[in-house]
């Protein structure tokens, strides 16, 4: 197996904190998601985080008008240059403070920051630009403000600066030094911090929106008094006559609410408002026409942003982690994306590898699309914290344990709570293990020392496995057989048949704490995991042990800010807290309450790879040591609570539980949290994993783009010899030369090259060492293809020619088989949708007579074509509105072809209220 994993998305985080903003053409959402970037493609629905980290909590984003260059700086004001199509990092700079607000002028040749009272002008890197000392060079300097300023905003021509701050003004800059004097104008009159200041389209107006929901319209006028000059043309008018005046004053009246962010399209003179109460609203400007009202929630809207055209607007939540996309013309949502709001226990795939689904402590569950990003469906029937995630062999059931005392399972056909299982007594559940078949699932807890096992089908309870003297900690079925694995803290692990007569086990002696177990895929072996950093192997049928790694040397573990020791002598994270075997088992991976993720070779016991989770110090346990300048002798200096100090009532006032160090909630905790693993999880089709972290989902996959990995390689085999082996016509052996070689492309020639009718003679002939990666090299293109049939009768070629082969080395092909079903199921229900859409123009094509040319006799035929498109339409259109009927369920709505963008489709016989 591969073990050059990389970090490739963050999955179950859509928004921390900062702003967001759309890209020039509209279609991408650039998101900062704690120390990372996110970028969501509204149009393909697809989703990527930028691997480069910053040192802390991003603050604010900022994208040039090219889309070629996006800088990012955290709460430090440490800033970061990245190119944004290439996704590699260009420079770093710290502008040492805090920086509120960043943009690009239209023109791309400047970016401005607001830094503490100042705002800074700099020249934007250029390639061909002279060359010069420094990437950044510094332009100017504005200084007038007397408090922190709060946001900046280019006039369209990039000659004119706007600034608002904490002062209660704004202020106008000017580039160009002639115009220095008549462009420093203060505007003062608002009575509350002043969030935004905009040009109207002409720059003939000015806009200034308050905190307390006032908006100032300003005017270059002439005096009054002095009116009667202008009319006369020969009269030169003085230009010191003029200045900026109030012309009209507008209120929101919004009761207690407060603004908290606020945006203006000049193109359409709209002006979005966002409040502390979790309302939005839309003005047209200057006639203060208020278009709509709405409310995303009861929480603040700390972040809107709206996209060239005036069609979308995004709005952020960072209390919620809450990210939407909302189309105000037709009233629906493009994109509703929510993460957990606590933090997350346990993860799993499903059987083909395509989703990825978490529990949280906040009793949801929620489901992701591995290649999108998005979530999909949230179930929250759970009352408690939810433990313990499993899936049945097929992917259709998934199994939940949550502390309320009830294990669910859950149909991902209907998306809906089907079986609920419960003991004799009220118990918590914290550990959860589904035989693959589905026909019995079992749960363990610290309450009971019994492992309970119910039948999925009658959702009895059917027997209850005692023989542990303390209580159960976790548990694990194996893939192939009936095998359960059950770990206890009387340390012993017991290993059972379930469907055996006897249920008479020999425990197998462990000399520390079971944390956590994993079985091989094959059912031979059981991994355990335990307190004092070991990692121990069983051999099941012989029941012995065969082998062990020490972890404890292998693992980065970090010092907390209130530590009185350092990290080399804390002995509180040298321990793993969940492990999995590869698809192979030849591999295992492990995390726990530190920084680190690390990857094993079981038959030697040597450390293939450790991954670094976070470096984001705004965290405890991601800094190896603490700064010694803000060390004194009470402790660091960050653990003093500042928060009375802030010039805001609302940051102020603090509500938060005193000393909770858990929970989604992350910026208002008195205790910071600490970057821990709780969940790892590696991907059916061997090319990922995912691990639960305090930042989110990370995945990790072996990038295969970039790697030239020739197979059975020698001197005769080259592209040109490729090609002319298959102008002539010899497809299997051209084929096979591709294999060998390993390049994409050739692959692909050669494979689309393979006439119809030539498929199943090919497909006999293929030797089976490349079968494996001929059925991986399908299910992966396939994704992309738009040759559905062809696809299909090459799938269906090779089965028929080696199933019997595959069915006897089930584990050599257990990934590309999953990639293969993958492709399958997903085009299965884009088939059925697309039939289902047009079932109607069907049946009217195919009864109209066939005599009449164009199969429509006259006008009224066309008419009734027209009118059966149209009912199609309003099918459509009211799907899309009952996909965004539940607020808790998040998904694509309102984009052109709602059914055909969802990974997950609905069937006919679906429940009206899921998605």
């Amino acid at each position: 197996m591969k073990s050059d994993f990389r970090f490739s998305n963050l999955l179950g985080t859509v928004y921390r904190q900062g702003n967001i903003l759309f890209s020039e053409d509209g279609t991408q959402l650039i998101s900062p998601v704690g120390n990372r970037v996110s970028v969501f493609d509204l149009v393909h629905n697809k989703s990527f985080t930028f691997e480069y980290e910053h040192r802390k909590n991003i603050s604010c984003v900022a994208l040039n008008p090219q889309g070629t260059l996006l800088l990012s700086v955290d709460e430090d004001g440490r800033a970061i240059l990245v190119n944004f199509r290439a996704k590699t990092v260009l420079h770093h700079l710290n502008f040492k403070e805090k920086v509120r607000d960043l943009k690009f002028s239209p023109d791309g040749k400047l970016f401005a920051l607001a830094c503490g009272r100042f705002v800074q002008v700099w020249k934007t890197p250029e390639v061909a630009e002279d060359r010069q000392f420094a990437p950044f060079v510094r332009y100017r300097v504005h200084a007038g403000h007397f408090s922190d300023i709060i946001s900046l905003t280019w006039s369209q021509d990039s000659r004119f600066l706007v600034s608002t701050s904490k002062d209660l003004t704004a202020r106008i800059w000017s580039l160009d030094s002639e115009e220095k004097d008549l462009a420093s104008v203060t505007f003062a009159g608002h009575r509350d911090y002043v969030m935004g200041a905009f040009f109207s389209s002409d720059q003939e107006r000015i806009y200034t929106v308050s905190k307390d929901g006032a908006v100032f319209q300003w005017e270059y006028t002439i005096r009054p008094g002095y009116e009667a000059l202008g009319e006369e043309p020969e009269t030169e008018i003085d230009p010191s006559l003029y200045s900026w005046r109030i012309t009209k004053k507008n209120y929101f009246y919004a009761s207690q609410a407060r603004v908290k962010c606020v945006t203006f399209h000049a193109k359409s003179n709209m002006l979005i408002v966002g409040f502390n109460n979790g309302e939005f609203r839309l003005y047209e400007l200057p006639g203060f026409t208020l278009l709509q009202q709405l409310s995303m929630g009861q929480n603040a809207v700390n972040a809107v942003s709206v996209n060239n055209t005036g069609e979308w607007l995004a709005f952020g939540s960072s209390k919620l982690g809450q990210l939407l996309v909302y189309e105000w013309q037709s009233e629906s949502y493009i994109l509703k994306q929510q993460g957990h709001f606590d933090a997350t226990n346990a993860v799993t795939y499903s059987p083909d590898g395509s989703r990825v689904v978490t529990a949280s402590e906040d009793g949801k569950i929620k489901i992701w699309d591995v290649v999108s990003g998005f979530c999909l469906v949230t179930f929250q029937e759970h009352t408690s914290a939810v433990t313990g995630l499993a899936f049945a062999k097929k992917g259709q059931v998934l199994f939940s344990a949550s502390l309320d005392g009830t294990v669910r399972a859950w149909d991902l056909v209907r998306y809906r709570n089907f079986r609920t299982f419960t003991a004799a007594e009220r118990i918590q559940f914290n550990c959860l293990a589904a035989d693959p078949s589905g026909e019995v699932v079992c749960a363990g807890s610290v309450d009971s020392f019994a492992i309970h096992v119910w039948s999925v089908q009658t959702g009895q309870l059917v027997e209850t496995l005692d023989g542990h003297e303390g209580p159960v900690s976790c548990l694990s079925f194996s893939r192939e057989n009936s095998v359960l694995a059950s770990a206890s803290w009387d340390k012993t692990i017991r290993v059972w048949s379930i469907f055996g007569r006897s249920q008479q086990v020999e425990p197998l002696e462990v000399y520390a704490d079971v944390l956590s177990i994993a079985v091989r895929p094959d059912g031979n072996e059981v991994a355990a995991s335990t307190l004092d950093g070991q990692v121990l192997f069983f051999d099941i049928n012989e029941g012995k042990q065969v082998g062990a790694i020490d972890g404890k040397k292998d693992i980065v573990s970090g010092r907390h800010l209130e530590d009185r020791f350092t990290a080399k002598s804390s002995a509180r994270s040298k321990y793993f807290t969940t492990i999995d075997y590869s698809f192979d088992g030849l591999s295992i991976v492990a995390g726990g309450n530190n920084n680190s993720i690390c990857l094993y070779d079981i038959p030697n016991s040597v450390l293939l790879k450790r991954f670094i989770v976070s470096r984001n110090m705004s965290l405890n346990g991601t800094q190896q040591f603490l700064n010694s300048k803000k060390m004194t002798e009470a402790g660091s200096l960050d653990l003093i609570d500042r928060d009375a100090e802030n010039s805001d009532l609302e940051d102020r006032i603090d509500n938060s539980l005193p000393g909770s160090s858990r929970g989604g909630d992350l910026s208002t905790r008195r205790v910071r949290p600490a970057i821990r693993i709780t969940g790892l999880k590696f991907s059916p089709t061997s090319n990922a994993f995912a691990a639960a972290s305090t930042e989110g989902i990370l995945i990790y996959s072996v990038d295969d783009s970039l790697i030239f990995d020739p197979f059975d390689l020698d001197i005769d085999i080259t592209p040109q010899a490729v090609i002319e082996t298959l102008q002539e016509k010899e497809y299997l052996h051209s084929l096979v030369m591709a294999f060998r070689l390993n390049e994409e492309y050739l692959i692909n020639r050669v494979y689309e090259a393979v006439p119809l009718k030539d498929i199943e003679l090919v497909s006999s002939g293929l030797p089976v060492v490349y079968l494996a990666r001929m059925l991986k090299f399908i299910g992966d293109f396939a994704m992309e293809s738009q040759h559905l049939e062809f696809n299909l009768i090459w799938i269906k070629a090779l089965l028929s020619a080696h199933g019997h082969y595959i069915s006897s080395h089930k584990n050599e092909f257990g990934s590309c088989l999953r990639s293969v079903q993958r492709f399958i199921g997903r085009i299965a229900k884009d088939v059925v949708a697309a039939s289902k859409d047009n079932k109607y123009a069907y049946f009217f094509l195919t009864s109209t007579d066939g005599s009449v040319e164009g199969g429509v006799s006259d006008g009224e035929d066309h008419k009734h074509v027209n009118n059966s498109d149209s009912e199609d339409e309003a099918d459509g259109s009211e799907d899309e509105v009952l996909t965004g009927a539940s607020d808790d369920e998040e998904g694509w709505i309102g984009v052109t072809d709602t059914k055909n963008k969802l990974p997950l489709q609905l069937e006919e016989d679906s429940d009206e209220d899921l998605i």
